[in-house]
Parts: structure tokens; sequence; C-alpha cells
């Protein structure tokens, strides 16, 4: 049975958590620097990496971020669930500022970000239909109520490019399509756990009510970081209860989200690109080693 190692990555506000024995350790990539150093430790027993998004700082902004060197990062650290923390707006009256959702689908709207490990050389396909990997989001359901956060399960999450926020028209067209809630950074995050075999959950931290509420009107960034601040001190919370409740050995996931890649490469062995398999020997590795 394989151990479970949880990831954390940190959006707006959480630039670090606490941890037993913790330290900053470099972080290397083939696929170039991750958004910061890894911070790794233990809660409860079990281990913890952690890395902000954003950089500690926030220095990154959400197009700019390496998100295939993230998850490679975490993916050569050992990481088998990983859960993100976002920043997001709501484009729902019953999902106020202050409320955590679980989403468990997502509309990509991103268009300057690299989404894919795989490319001209090493083509690969994996399933998304599900992008959130149930028994993790569970976990994370049971500590939120543990811990008494106002939360909802279940919702769409649309990502949209930035780093501006959306124009009246378009937070009522995202409305229009029943989304939940909006924000900027997971995907391709999303896409590139899946492919790195990663089971992967969203916990938005809503901060607004985005553009399209008559009273709140336009996003209002001394509003969002007064929620935020809020939001983080909750967040440290959730990781804590969720370190400590989930279980030592990871339970493979009902939908494949750890076994992504099992049918998923169609170059032909003879055909693959050697430099490009030097560099997914972590995120593709188990498969390509056969």
């Amino acid at each position: 049975m394989v151990k479970t190692v949880l990831g954390i990555i940190g959006g707006s506000g959480v630039y670090d958590i606490e941890m037993d024995d913790a330290r900053w350790e470099a972080a290397r990539s083939p696929w170039g620097e991750p958004s910061d150093q890894l911070r790794r430790g233990e809660i409860g027993g079990l281990p913890v990496v952690f890395l902000p998004r954003h950089g500690r700082g926030h220095v990154h902004s959400p197009s700019t971020i390496n998100y295939r060197a993230n998850i490679d990062a975490m993916k050569r650290a050992g990481v088998t669930d990983l859960v993100s923390l976002s920043a997001v707006g709501s484009l729902k009256e019953e999902l106020p500022p202050g409320t955590f959702v679980l989403v468990d689908q997502f509309i990509d709207r991103t268009f300057a970000r690299e989404k894919s490990f795989f490319g001209t050389g090493c083509v690969g396909h994996v399933p998304f239909s599900h992008p959130v990997s149930p028994l993790l989001q569970a976990a994370v359901a049971r500590a939120l109520a543990a811990e008494k956060l106002r939360h909802a399960i279940g919702g769409t999450y649309v990502v949209m490019e930035g780093p501006q926020f959306s124009t009246l028209a378009e937070s009522r067209l995202y409305r229009s399509w029943d989304a939940h809630v909006i924000g900027m950074t997971n995907m391709p995050e999303a896409k590139l756990a899946r492919e790195a075999e990663i089971c992967y959950c969203t916990v938005a931290m809503v901060t607004d009510y985005d553009s399209w509420h008559e009273e709140h009107g336009t996003v209002d960034v001394a509003k969002v970081i007064a929620v935020m601040q809020s939001n983080s001190g909750n967040a440290r919370r959730l990781v804590r209860r969720i370190a400590h409740d989930l279980p030592r050995d990871h339970q493979p996931c009902p939908i494949g989200s750890d076994r992504a890649l099992e049918h998923a490469i169609m170059t032909a062995p003879a055909k693959r690109d050697p430099a490009l398999l030097a560099k997914l020997d972590a995120v593709a590795g188990r498969v390509l080693k056969r």
C-alpha cells in the first residue's frame, strides 16, 4: 500500500502553514522553476508538502505561474493527495464571502498557459470528465464540518485568464452558465495533477461577489484582502484537520485519478522523443518504464 503524502497548494493569502519539523527545501524541475521552495514537515505524523502558488510575497501573477513545474515538484516530493486552496469570486447569492466551496467541475477560459506535460514526441490523453477526486473531496468535506466552517459541496469553477477581474457582461454570462465561482488559478493546475496521477481537490474560498451583484458592485481589492485574511486563518485550521484525519495509507481513487496514465500514452515507443521522456520521468515514469 502506498503511504499518503498530503500536498497543499496555497493561494492568495496562504503563503505558509504550521507543521512539525518544518523546513523550506529547494525544489527543482526539468519544467523550470516552481513558484517557491517547498515547505516540508508533518502534521499529526502525516508527511505534508506545502507550496505557495504565487510565491512568498505574492510575486507571481496567475498567468506567469509555472504550473507544470509546481505539479512536477509535488510529484517528485511524493505527494499522493493534493488540496488546492484558492481565492475566488462568487457567482451565486447563496455563496457569500467567507464560504468555502468544494467545486467538482471546471470551465477553463485560460489561453496563455502551458496546459500539458505531453506534446510532440510523446502524446498523451487523460480522462478528465470528473476532475476532482471524490475520496479526497469527501475527506475535506468532513474536515470542514468538523471545524464548523461555512461550506458548500459541489459546483462549477470558471477559470479566467486574468489578471483583470471580470467585466459586468462577463460576470453575467458566467452566471447564465449556472457556474458557482470564478477564479484565475485552478487551470491548468487540475489538468496537470491528473496527468501526474495525483488525486486533486479544490477548496474555493469566496472573497467577493465578482462584479454581477448590484448591491456590492465592482470587485473592491481592499475588501477582498480583508476577507482573504479571515479565510487564510480558517484555511490553516482546515489543513491541520485534514492532515490529522486523512488515512495514512493512500486509498485507490474510485475514478482512477491515481492511474490516469494507464492507457493514455498514444505515441509508439519507437517514435517517442528521448528529451521529452527525460522530462517526464517523475510525472509518467510509472507507465514509461514498462
